[in-house]
């Protein structure tokens, strides 16, 4: 094996083993190099019930990377960390930790979907926070992103997340969203949290950041819950100029744009669920 991702938490779940839980939200676990990541916990208790399930161990997880500070990736923290039972270093942005909001229109109130707990208490159940923007390598073939650019002229932040500035409700431009790039013999394996500064801007980045031009493998969420036919073309076009062979969408990928992508990569395509294996 030369790398493996394992979803802990996702919208669906597959039925094997029995008794998995499924939940808006996603967290994943990246093995390489002797390296356990964990990529976000989730929206509560699906990460942890679901890791026992897969016979994860616990323990043995070395780090754990925030995609950003929305709930349904930071909710599972507390139990996380309770199973993980150790100090463990805790990678994100230092925008991670900001009060963030959704307001779906101007006339609606808008609704808190930040971390839902105060940094001393994940500091008191072993959370040491490495707040940076800059990537951060955990091994000689893993690396966080760090803050990704915003480089394509059609991929945008969704104009209804929000961020408290000052006493103010303003657009949040969401810089504390990351990925994990790993690379592996026939490519980067890149694992997405949200993709909210774009799936392009992401892979773009990814191979800034490594120097490996081929993406072999992406999982996790694209973010195309809303994208425009302009974006889906746009970003079609680009995963194939990348090399793209394996693509397993989930979360906020919106099943309009997952089944647009499985027409288009047919048997590279697939649903990345709860319980989901992916090796390289």
């Amino acid at each position: 094996m030369d790398a493996r991702a394992t979803t802990l938490s996702e919208n669906t779940a597959f039925a094997v083993p029995r008794g998995m839980l499924a939940e808006w939200g996603l967290s994943v676990l990246v093995e390489r190099d002797d390296q356990r990541v964990l990529l976000d916990t989730g929206t509560s208790i699906s990460a942890a019930r679901n890791g026992d399930l897969l016979g994860i161990s616990w323990g043995r997880i070395d780090a754990m990377v925030l995609s950003h500070g929305h709930y349904d990736h930071t909710g599972g923290m507390r139990d996380v960390l309770t199973k993980i039972g150790k100090r463990v270093r805790v990678i994100g942005h230092p925008d991670i930790f900001n009060e963030k909001f959704i307001q779906f229109g101007k006339d609606d109130p808008p609704r808190y979907i930040g971390i839902p707990f105060q940094r001393a208490e994940l500091e008191s159940l072993g959370a040491d926070f490495q707040l940076t923007s800059k990537p951060v390598w955990l091994s000689e073939n893993v690396v966080t992103s760090g803050e990704i650019p915003m480089i394509t002229d059609f991929e945008t932040i969704d104009p209804g997340l929000c961020v408290r500035e000052k006493g103010q409700i303003v657009p949040d431009p969401l810089r504390d969203d990351q990925a994990v790039f790993v690379k592996t013999a026939p490519g980067l394996l890149v694992v997405l949290g949200c993709a909210h500064r774009g799936i392009i801007n992401t892979l773009h980045h990814a191979r800034n950041i490594t120097g490996v031009e081929t993406i072999y493998c992406v999982i996790g969420g694209t973010h195309l819950i809303r994208a425009s036919e302009v974006q889906m073309e746009m970003t079609i076009a680009t995963l194939r100029e990348f090399g793209v062979q394996r693509l397993g969408v989930s979360h906020c990928t919106g099943m309009p744009a997952a089944i647009r992508l499985a027409q288009e990569f047919g048997p590279g395509f697939f649903f990345n669920n709860t319980g989901s294996v992916v090796s390289v």
